[in-house]
């Protein structure tokens, strides 16, 4: 197996984990397994083997415990008898939650917060990126200092301690402060020389890839930029941006690769990676990947939207493009079934009907791994960048 800083690990040198999580009353069942599947592979990018997942029925989380005691002690008592090294809990627990579990588990507790921030430092490649991730860790730990020291020294290392949280005992909030005010500072020198650096980009149209990670934008950006940015099939195997020149036909155009989106993504990083999402916030274009195969694919729809939302990005020019239409699958109804279909029961071409139907920006299906109605797409694309070229710039149509 490999760990998210590319590390190959064997199954011995795994931490041995177990997930927990809380089900309100307006959470499905599909929903509560699909959320844990997430935080599963979260957890296995980050080098850990989970083990067994906890779930507890409850009309809000307690603000003690996450969960109730009796849940608690199953949950301690498991630990003990399995050699679990870690849990992992699937919401951002509080400080007090956090010491709360701490003192009954006896063993290192990790929120959804701190184990995207530990995944983000062991993927952050450029001295930019490690900037960012350092920023958001510190923002984290700012406000959870009491009395968690004691806790790091005794667990050092593994995933969730990456970064800042291995610092020594001594730091406390004052030094943390100074440091969280050098970040912001550097940051913000870099973020006035990018700036800088796209002003003089306005030449051309700038069109920007986003969508729930681990989509496939990258495999697109390859082969729309004909060029070979980082691609794999895993959660944030892109945190720096990418920009190519790219040219349909007579038309050419900006394509930037940004990080992808996440349920619950961290504030933190989100403020952090203020100037990468600028990309976002100044394209003429957003072209909203999604994937179609997975069965929660309108759940993640959203949850970009509402992303977008939040970073002033809303209202752009969209291209929504449904990705990994190969992988589609579905349960087809008996010809005798007469309960409503479901979406698990919708056939790939109905899906397409209704969409494309409902959606006012360009639509389209397409896989870009099997290279399937690839033309279709470059065609329409080259349709909608050359309308907003047009607008931009009514003095320079000589290309048409």
């Amino acid at each position: 197996m490999q760990a998210s800083n590319g590390i190959i690990l064997n199954d011995n040198e795994r931490e041995r984990a177990v997930l927990v999580s809380v089900q309100r009353p307006i959470d499905k069942d599909s929903q509560i397994t699909e959320y844990l599947d997430e935080l599963a592979m979260l957890a296995d990018t980050a080098g850990a083997s989970v083990v067994r997942r906890f779930t507890q029925k409850l009309p809000q989380a307690s603000s003690r415990t996450y969960v109730g005691p009796g849940k608690l002690s199953e949950i301690a008592a498991y630990i003990e008898e399995n050699a679990i090294d870690t849990v992992i809990f699937d919401d951002e627990l509080s400080p007090t939650q956090q010491r709360n579990i701490e003192a009954e588990l006896k063993v290192k507790v990790l929120d959804r917060t701190s184990l995207i921030l530990d995944i983000f430092a062991s993927r952050a490649q450029t001295a930019y990126a490690k900037t960012q991730v350092e920023l958001a860790q510190y923002k984290y730990l700012l406000p959870r200092l009491t009395g968690m020291w004691t806790h790091l020294e005794r667990q050092r290392g593994g995933i969730g301690m990456r970064g800042p949280g291995e610092r020594e005992i001594e730091t406390d909030r004052r030094i943390i402060r100074d440091k969280i005010k050098r970040l912001e500072q550097e940051l913000g020198r870099i973020d006035r020389q990018m700036a800088t650096q796209r002003s003089g980009r306005n030449a051309m149209v700038r069109v920007a890839l986003v969508g729930y990670t681990n989509v496939g934008k990258s495999t697109i950006m390859n082969l729309l930029s004909k060029s070979d940015v980082f691609a794999e099939d895993k959660l944030f195997a892109t945190l720096d941006t990418t920009v190519r020149k790219v040219v349909i036909d007579n038309i050419p155009f900006l394509l930037s690769d940004t990080v992808g989106f996440i349920r619950k993504l961290p504030h933190q990083l989100i403020e952090s990676f203020k100037s990468t999402l600028d990309e976002v916030r100044e394209a003429d274009l957003l072209l909203h990947v999604v994937d179609v195969s997975h069965p929660n694919f309108e759940e993640q729809y959203e949850v970009v939207n509402r992303t977008l939302e939040e970073l002033g990005a809303a209202g752009k020019p969209l291209f929504l493009i449904f990705n990994k239409m190969d992988a589609y699958r579905h349960t087809p109804k008996a010809e005798d079934d007469l309960t409503e279909s479901t979406k698990e029961n919708v056939s790939l071409d109905e899906l397409i009907s209704t969409w494309m139907g409902k959606m006012h920006e360009a639509c389209i299906f397409i896989s870009a791994k099997e290279r399937i109605n690839l033309t279709t797409f470059r065609r329409n694309l080259y349709a909608v960048i050359r309308g907003i070229h047009h607008t931009r710039y009514p003095h320079n149509n000589y290309l048409f």
